[in-house]
């Protein structure tokens, strides 16, 4: 997988303490982006599926793992495997996206549908910076999403994502 970089103990990305992985690549080009330096596919670095799960699973205060960008659906089926090893180890799994929850649907791709089949909560939408907030919760700006992907599924559309609790307790739906 091509990575931009890693952080080991995000409280941002999501709630609780987070295993984040920001994916190199993106295509959005969003004016403002917070991450500029991953748009290129070129650069970052090439990380096995074996060291990003080792370093995910390395403490056991994490509550979840974050896949961030860059553009994870770029790279959706290396991004899926490491998602499903999360799910299996415990972990909630978020994903960050410029696309939508109904492109990403209507377009049908497998490997996109499998990731966003081991994604708990997907933040979709790309970044408006006329929108950008610093009290929006695990967003940059307004006009993007937390959506519940598991309740999505069953419902047939988009289903916002609640916080339950609080952020350090985060439950995982049932599938």
């Amino acid at each position: 997988m091509r990575i931009a970089n890693t952080v080991s103990d995000s409280i941002v990305d999501g709630p609780g303490l987070r295993f984040t992985v920001f994916t190199q690549g993106c295509p959005h080009g969003c004016p403002g982006c917070h991450n500029p330096e991953t748009h290129d596919p070129a650069g970052g670095r090439e990380a096995s599926l074996e060291e990003l799960a080792e370093r995910m699973l390395a403490n056991p205060l994490t509550d979840g793992v974050t896949l961030s960008g860059g553009e994870p659906f770029l790279q959706a089926a290396e991004c899926a495997a490491l998602a499903r090893i999360a799910r299996e180890k415990g972990l909630n799994v978020w994903t960050y996206t410029g696309y939508t929850y109904e492109k990403l649907l209507a377009e049908g791709d497998p490997a996109r549908l499998e990731l966003l089949a081991a994604t708990d909560v997907l933040v979709d939408g790309p970044f408006w910076l006329a929108e950008k907030s610093y009290d929006a919760l695990f967003r940059g700006s307004r006009n993007q999403r937390l959506i519940d992907v598991p309740k999505s599924r069953a419902a047939g559309r988009a289903v916002a994502w609640t916080r339950r609790g609080t952020l350090s307790h985060f439950t995982v739906p049932e599938s």
